[in-house]
């Protein structure tokens, strides 16, 4: 078994030579089971930092609920994405018997690490969490898989623990967007993507440069920047447009950066989009309120965190099996409006 895959009572049967419903009844100390087998396996359950979900048990069988919280860590609330997000898990929680409890980690690992001891310090029966930007350790991720609790990511997922996660699909977003750019007319398609090494900001670049080498196009690293805000995109895209062979296109990692493109390109003189299209990736509210209208992949962000709630509810009352792990996958769609010809 890989050292991050979490035990369960399946592994623990198999390697101790005995039934699962031996293992069960001994983690529950019953007397049906002699107290010598007892110690034996709660003695093995420990050294494999083995805890049953006693929250998930309790809903199963007792008549008497437990505390039905869904805890949810969000980066930033301002975010819109992350907003449409909270409303998909809140409107499945709330239809499924379920609350949340909801916590912002502000990009902030320190933070993140604290929430989820927050979260089961008040006994959630469960956590669904987008990562902090700047989370590169996953001890506190891993402490929760091995006490038991369902654990569920969303946008943001993080592939250092085995646990189930709900992404959109980024990198086909990502290729659509810049093939839209290829096909009305553009040729030197810069980027703006994430810092850092996230999975989400990996799968849009590779969508990106796959849509460029599909069609006989290279990246150009002059024109490839991290870069995942409006303040940071006014500041770069100046620098960039004043070039004598300049981009006569953006694909920006989401729409903040994408319209601090736009005002960047307006204030030098250039039209958008006849000499500079732009595209984005998101679909929030902003997209509508720029002017021209930002071109931009939609997200589904409701759908996404449904998905997450049903997951992880399914966890929480049996259906779906703590130890299968499984990703679900939100597809995207190109919006169309007045930044790209």
């Amino acid at each position: 078994m890989k050292q991050n895959s979490p035990i369960t009572m399946k592994n623990i049967a198999r390697d101790l030579g005995v039934s699962v419903a031996t293992v069960s009844r001994a983690l529950k100390d019953s007397p049906r089971i002699s107290e010598e087998k007892r110690k034996q396996i709660q003695e093995y359950a420990r050294e494999h930092n083995f805890f049953p979900n006693v929250i998930a048990e309790t809903l199963r069988k007792s008549r008497v609920q437990p505390n039905k919280v869904i805890g949810v860590i969000v980066p930033q609330f301002v975010h819109y994405y992350f907003s449409c997000i909270l409303t998909g898990i809140e409107e499945e929680a709330s239809r499924r018997g379920y609350r949340i409890m909801v916590a912002q980690s502000d990009e902030r690992y320190e933070r993140e690490v604290k929430i989820c001891q927050s979260f089961y310090a008040n006994k959630c029966c469960g956590i669904i969490v987008s990562m902090a930007k700047n989370t590169t350790k996953y001890d506190h991720f891993q402490k929760l898989i091995d006490m038991g609790i369902p654990l569920v990511f969303y946008d943001r997922i993080c592939t250092g623990v085995n646990a189930r996660r709900v992404v959109v699909d980024d990198y086909r977003g990502a290729f659509t967007a810049v093939t839209h750019l290829i096909d009305t007319g553009c040729r030197k398609i810069g980027y703006y993507g994430m810092p850092g090494s996230m999975e989400i900001g990996k799968n849009r670049y590779n969508g990106y440069r796959d849509a460029l080498l599909k069609n006989g196009l290279q990246p150009n690293p002059e024109w490839m920047k991290e870069c995942d805000n409006r303040a940071d995109a006014e500041v770069i895209t100046p620098g960039i447009l004043s070039q004598p062979d300049h981009p006569d296109a953006f694909f920006a990692v989401n729409d903040d950066t994408a319209i601090g493109i736009l005002y960047s390109a307006k204030r030098m003189g250039f039209n958008v989009p006849d000499d500079i299209s732009i595209c984005g990736f998101t679909n929030g509210q902003r997209a509508v309120a720029c002017d021209p209208m930002l071109t931009t992949v939609e997200q589904r962000g409701v759908m996404v965190g449904e998905e997450a709630a049903n997951i992880l509810i399914g966890q929480v009352e049996g259906s779906l099996p703590m130890d299968k792990i499984e990703k679900r996958v939100v597809r995207t769609r190109l919006i169309i409006r007045g930044t790209t010809r």
